[in-house]
């Protein structure tokens, strides 16, 4: 699962993305852009994954990981001539993204807002969606144009036609402005856009980054921005220094701040509601490990996540819930009470399922 951060020029992306990965990228506020993203992996944290290692004592436990990539702030463009927002690198790097998080700066700075002026989050956002709305413009009617010399040539065909209705139904959506309506496409449609992997079109949420003084004080403003995409509220330079403490520290610092979760958790819980992720288990004496799959995946589809073997000689999976075996304490005491089940390919995986595949190649 990728996520990318994404917004203006000192907005605090980089000390969000330094509070959810526990890196040191410098934030000083006189720094210039940065020329390439900074990428990092992290675990996604979930209790349950520890307990089936201390039930197992595998070898190795692998959790599920979020891959979170900080892009340089956008650059202000001004007039109606259209210019490139990223560079060539950048863009492609940001079409890999699953989802968009876009950092929107609602903190107090005196040099940032002698620079920039009061924060004003919902026009930032307004500011970034202008953005990726003129990405997506410009590569829509490139393509667009590309296709109508191609038919002016006489290479017209039924493959060139359909992408030609389903960008012009893009550039239809994008001329609006509005992203909670996405574009009616078709299947067929939808099958030939894939590989454009439109920026508009990706899962966005909204990262309100707050100061240590206002933070858990702006419902008002986080129900403005839930009325046109999902919110969550991060008080950034605090969450970047929580990230460099110790669990017991860090604890109670969240608990005077009135803070349940850390950043990274938070986002992590977000972006799977986002996306639509659960999480299945594989356990042994070799690892117990997290997957990641989407909501209403069949048991093929966890099989393909774990090995294209496994999918291409799938015959059953054995299948029982993390909540059961915590339940009654082993795998014996579960086969002994009929809790145990074998479920077919169409068989939809739930979160916290534990599957084994039974496969023959």
């Amino acid at each position: 699962m990728k996520i990318g951060l994404v917004g203006l020029k000192k907005s605090g992306k980089t000390t969000t993305f330094n509070a959810l990965t526990r890196m040191d990228i410098a934030i000083d506020q006189y720094s210039s852009a940065k020329d390439e993203p900074n990428v990092a992996v992290v675990h996604v944290a979930d209790p349950r994954i520890t307990r089936l290692s201390d039930m197992y004592k595998p070898k190795k436990t692998t959790h599920a990981t979020l891959e979170c990539i900080d892009f340089g702030g956008f650059r202000s463009e001004s007039g109606s001539e259209k210019k490139e927002v990223f560079s060539a690198s950048e863009l492609g790097l940001i079409k890999t993204a699953d989802a968009l998080a876009l950092v929107v700066r609602n903190f107090h700075d005196q040099y940032i807002d002698s620079l920039l002026g009061e924060p004003d989050p919902l026009s930032e956002i307004d500011g970034i969606v202008s953005e990726l709305i003129l990405a997506d413009l410009i590569l829509v009617e490139t393509r667009l144009e590309r296709i109508e010399h191609q038919i002016s040539r006489g290479q017209k065909n039924a493959a060139l036609e359909l992408e030609k209705t389903a960008l012009e139904k893009v550039r239809e959506f994008l001329d609006k402005g509005d992203l909670s309506v996405t574009p009616s496409l078709s299947p067929d449609e939808e099958k030939v856009l894939r590989g454009f992997r439109f920026l508009t079109l990706k899962p966005m949420l909204v990262i309100l980054n707050s100061d240590e003084d206002t933070f858990g004080r702006n419902a008002e403003l986080l129900g403005r921005i839930w009325k046109d995409y999902r919110g969550i509220e991060f008080a950034g330079r605090f969450e970047m220094d929580l990230s460099r403490l110790d669990a017991h520290e860090a604890a109670e610092f969240m608990e005077d701040m009135g803070i349940s979760a850390s950043a990274r958790d938070r986002l992590t819980l977000a972006a799977y509601e986002l996306l639509g992720y659960i999480s299945f288990f594989t356990v042994g004496a070799d690892e117990v490990r997290a997957w990641t799959v989407r909501r209403g995946d069949t048991a093929l589809d966890a099989a393909a996540a774990i090995h294209s073997d496994l999918a291409r000689g799938f015959i059953r999976a054995e299948c029982f819930t993390y909540d059961d075996l915590m339940a009654h304490g082993s795998e014996k005491a579960l086969k002994d009470k009929g809790l145990i089940r074998l479920e077919g390919r169409t068989y939809p995986v739930k979160d916290g399922d534990i599957l084994s595949v039974r496969f023959s190649v």
